[in-house]
């Protein structure tokens, strides 16, 4: 969909169909009430007659409104004005869209984004309305032999603002938005990929093709190149499945030649059969998931690639299918990881762990100036939070905040989580350096703390991304997060917008 950014008054717009809001009770926004006037008051008399409040989440479309040039006007409700804050504003955006592609309207100019948020200036605004604009249209039907027809789908969207002298801002969050959006629609295509197409070889195909399109440099190393650096926890992970695991880097070097790197870590189990530690039929269709960390990562890189930010990024994806087999990895087996730590696998279902730690050793190679993994790690991060924020869990405080922060301007929520050092008592092994689970209790702090073990050289964040990263139910699919989380804080970090 083509977007584009205008200023002008509502009445004066030759559109398919002008968007204004309306607050309960009856109350229209500023642009509204501009229309309105041009209109003889037609708007408020309907209102007073009735057929509409102005509640969240409703609308009500408008033909050949006097006075205006556009052809329909779509009235949305945005509740009560003084509940009005970010979320009411991102609802009303996605209502708005959503409408828009249903009424047959070519194309459509949204006054929304004119509106005071609290807190939120235009570029948040704007930026927000191109990611949720984005995600309220997209869809997966690569599939379908029959493909889900819209009679006249939305080509085009304008963003209204109130003056010229806002545009050059207004355009600027615009790429922003559109960048992050589009990252966030790759890591969705990705995350809803079946596990017989995408799997270890087809993300490192991805990734290259991801480095060819955007200037990014793209590196995968095979199986004997991690048995050469010592990857035994990874590849233990690889041994049950025929395919082949892969370890994924790319570089986006935007920043100074010296200056040291963001490292993004994602796990990339393309599908996760628990192993030995077979998990129950039902839902392990979802399975397919389990690599959406990884694909985070690539929709992360793509659009630091694509807004050109000023940073030294480095992506490490650890790759592979976690499947039973002869020579599969077995409860009590002791694996040695690229650190030298020994560990003892008490559960295979725990595989993401085992890839990701060799990963995190790699990654001190790049002298990082800090280290993030994403990865959708444990079913007992869903129970604690469920599918609202994700698990965030560092070893530093300043990086804990910065990510809180960047998830809170994207709408994309992490919750910090403790990592006392009393959580580590749960990984002793009397056989080992450490076990692989710690129990039932504190499941998502024990992997965390797990991971803790192999970060301590570096600034370290770790989100638990396994309530987030999937929607289940009757419209169950990847979301992409935290790609939005991901590159605020990139955003943040390149000075390209406020902390």
């Amino acid at each position: 969909m083509e977007f584009s950014i205008k200023s002008g008054i509502p009445e004066k717009q030759r559109s398919a169909c002008v968007v204004i809001g309306v607050f309960e009770p009856r109350k229209l926004s500023l642009p509204g009430e501009i229309l309105n006037k041009a209109a003889n008051n037609h708007v408020s008399d309907l209102l007073r007659r009735g057929d509409m409040e102005g509640k969240a989440g409703t609308t009500l479309l408008l033909h050949s409104v006097p006075g205006t040039l556009c052809d329909r006007v779509l009235l949305v409700g945005l509740g009560k004005e003084r509940d009005f804050h970010e979320k009411e504003y991102l609802e009303a955006i996605a209502t708005a869209v959503r409408t828009l592609n249903e009424t047959g309207a070519f194309d459509g100019t949204i006054y929304l984004t004119e509106l005071a948020v609290k807190k939120r200036d235009l570029g948040w605004r704007i930026r927000q309305a191109a990611m949720v604009a984005t995600a309220a249209l997209y869809r997966f039907d690569r599939f379908k032999s029959k493909k889900d027809q819209v009679r006249r789908p939305l080509r085009k969207l304008t963003l209204a603002v109130e003056s010229r002298a806002d545009l050059a801002v207004a355009e600027n969050a615009l790429a922003q938005g559109l960048a992050i959006a589009e990252g966030r629609s790759l890591a969705q295509d990705l995350g809803n990929l079946p596990g017989n197409i995408c799997n270890p070889s087809y993300l490192a195909e991805q990734a290259q093709q991801i480095g060819r399109t955007h200037g990014l440099k793209v590196e995968v190393l095979e199986r004997a190149d991690m048995e050469k650096l010592g990857m035994g926890s990874l590849l233990s992970v690889a041994r049950g499945s025929r395919q082949p695991p892969k370890l994924i880097i790319l570089r986006h070097a935007g920043g100074k030649q010296d200056a040291a790197p963001i490292v993004l870590v994602g796990k990339g189990i393309t599908f996760d059969s628990g192993g030995i530690s077979l998990k129950p039929g039902a839902e392990m269709d979802e399975m397919k998931y389990d690599m959406s960390g990884a694909a985070s990562v690539l929709g992360t890189l793509q659009a630091a690639a694509k807004m050109r930010l000023p940073l030294n990024v480095v992506g490490v994806v650890p790759c592979a299918e976690n499947m039973p087999g002869g020579e599969a990895s077995r409860p009590g087996d002791i694996v040695t990881s690229m650190s030298g730590q020994t560990i003892e696998i008490l559960n295979t279902d725990a595989e993401g762990r085992l890839i990701l730690c060799d990963a995190l050793t790699y990654a001190e190679r790049f002298e990082p100036e800090s280290v993030i993994d994403i990865a959708t790690l444990t079913g007992a991060c869903v129970i604690a939070l469920g599918h609202v924020a994700s698990g965030l869990y560092a070893n530093n405080e300043g990086l804990a905040r910065d990510l809180l922060g960047a998830g809170e301007d994207a709408w994309d929520r992490a919750w910090h989580m403790p990592l006392w050092e009393d959580y580590q008592e749960q990984l002793k092994s009397p056989f080992a350096d450490m076990t692989n689970v710690g129990g039932r209790a504190a499941g998502s702090i024990t992997a965390a703390c797990f991971l803790a073990r192999y970060a301590k050289k570096y600034r370290w964040a770790h989100l638990d991304i396994a309530g987030t990263a999937w929607r289940g139910g009757d419209k169950k699919g990847s979301t992409g997060r935290p790609v939005p989380l991901l590159t605020h804080f990139l955003l943040t970090r390149a000075g390209l917008i406020s902390a």
